[in-house]
This record gives structure tokens, C-alpha cells and sequence, in this order.
């Protein structure tokens, strides 16, 4: 989430570009998901600016806000770790999966049977969800997400799960008082050191991979 609509629709067509640069980069299957997230994240800041644009509501945008920032990303996020690890650190991502699949449901079914709308508060907008036992479900949202990224093998998405924690909590602070939203600039420097992240994976793979020459040496001779 951006200060108003021109922010978020800026924010987000420039990290969409950093998730199809890193789409680009990919050079394992499994790590498509990861390198996939900040073209989602690009697409959620311009859904808010048709949310800015419509004065907030109760609106299809809104909604679809609704539903990239809750049930989706608590499942994609742990999935995405899960996929990019070698398989024998596959275990330690199951927990963040399993309670982001729950967390997920419940969500979801929040969505489906409540309208949810959003409220321009000055530089911030409010979006009134209201999900049941909110406290057990916040709790679980962060696992999936933040846990997961910590609880990884891999030192730079650590870095990204710290990144991301305190950000959130910087960002909370700033939002809750209504001064002004910052969300996008975690967006944005999430979707940088993802992006590093996946090149640094793509040259490990390219090192790892001999040539055709290495494969056959009888082959220049």
C-alpha cells in the first residue's frame, strides 16, 4: 500500500518489472514461485490505486486487494520456500505451508461470506476485514509468511525474513496512526534482494553446470 493512488500505480509497475526481470533469471523450476513474487506484489500495489481511484468501498478492486493480501499470500510464500529448497531441507518449510494453508482457509471463508470495503484515511486506506479469532489468525499469517522465510536454509532469504518483519512492524506503526502508508517501500526492497536472491541462484546454477565442452572433452579435439 501506497500515500495515494499515483504512488501505488508507479510502486507497482515498478516492481512488476523486478518480477519479470527475476521471472527472467530463473533457471531452476523450483524457484519460479519466489521470483514470481514481486510481479504479485507489483499487481497488488496497482489494484490499490483502483482502489484509491474508486474512493474505497466495497468494489470488485477492493475485493481483489482483499484476496492477494490474505488468503493468497500466506500460501504462497511458505510454498515458494518450500519449492526452492534441496529436498532434504524440505521439512522444515511443511509447518509455515501447513498452518498458511489453514490461516488460508480461514481467510478465504472470511471473504466469501462478509463484504469486506476500504476507507481512505488521509495518507493511509483502511480495509475493514474483521476475521474471526484475529489475534490466532495474525499469529498464523506471520508464521507462514515471515517464519517461513526465516526457518529457510538459505542466508539471503533469512535476510529477507528479517527485512520483511521489521519492516511490517515499521510499517503497522506508521499505518495504525494514519500518518502515512508505507507499505510499498517494503514491497520494493523485498522485490530488490528477491531479485539479487534469484541472480545469485542463477549463477550458482550456470557454475554448477558444465558446458557442453566439460561434458565431452573429446568434443573440441
Amino acid at each position: 500500500m501506497c500515500w495515494s493512488a499515483t504512488a501505488d500505480f508507479w510502486a507497482g509497475l515498478g516492481i512488476g518489472a523486478v518480477g519479470v526481470a527475476s521471472l527472467a533469471s530463473v533457471r531452476r523450476p523450483g524457484d519460479a514461485p519466489l521470483a514470481a513474487l514481486p510481479l504479485l506484489l507489483g499487481a497488488h500495489q496497482i489494484v490499490e490505486a483502483a482502489v484509491w481511484d474508486a474512493g474505497g468501498g466495497a468494489g470488485s478492486a477492493t475485493l481483489a486487494w482483499a484476496v492477494i493480501a490474505l488468503p493468497l499470500l500466506p500460501v504462497w510464500v511458505p510454498l515458494g520456500v518450500l519449492t526452492a529448497a534441496r529436498p532434504a531441507d524440505r521439512r522444515r518449510s511443511l509447518p509455515p505451508l501447513v498452518v498458511g494453508l489453514a490461516t488460508a482457509v480461514v481467510l478465504a471463508h472470511r471473504l466469501a461470506t462478509r463484504p469486506v470495503s476500504a476507507e481512505i484515511r488521509g495518507h493511509t486506506l483502511g480495509y475493514a476485514v474483521d476475521p474471526p479469532h484475529a489475534p490466532l489468525v495474525m499469529a498464523g499469517y506471520l508464521l507462514a509468511t515471515v517464519g517461513a522465510l526465516l526457518l529457510a536454509r538459505d542466508r539471503l532469504l533469512r535476510v529477507l525474513g528479517l527485512l520483511t518483519g521489521i519492516g511490517a512492524a515499521v510499517c503497522a506503526v506508521l499505518w495504525r496512526t494514519a500518518f502515512v502508508s508505507t507499505w510499498c517501500a517494503l514491497a520494493a526492497a523485498a522485490s530488490l534482494l528477491l531479485f539479487a536472491w534469484i541472480r545469485g541462484r542463477a549463477r550458482a546454477s550456470a557454475t554448477a553446470d558444465p558446458g557442453p565442452a566439460d561434458r565431452n572433452p573429446t568434443a573440441t579435439q
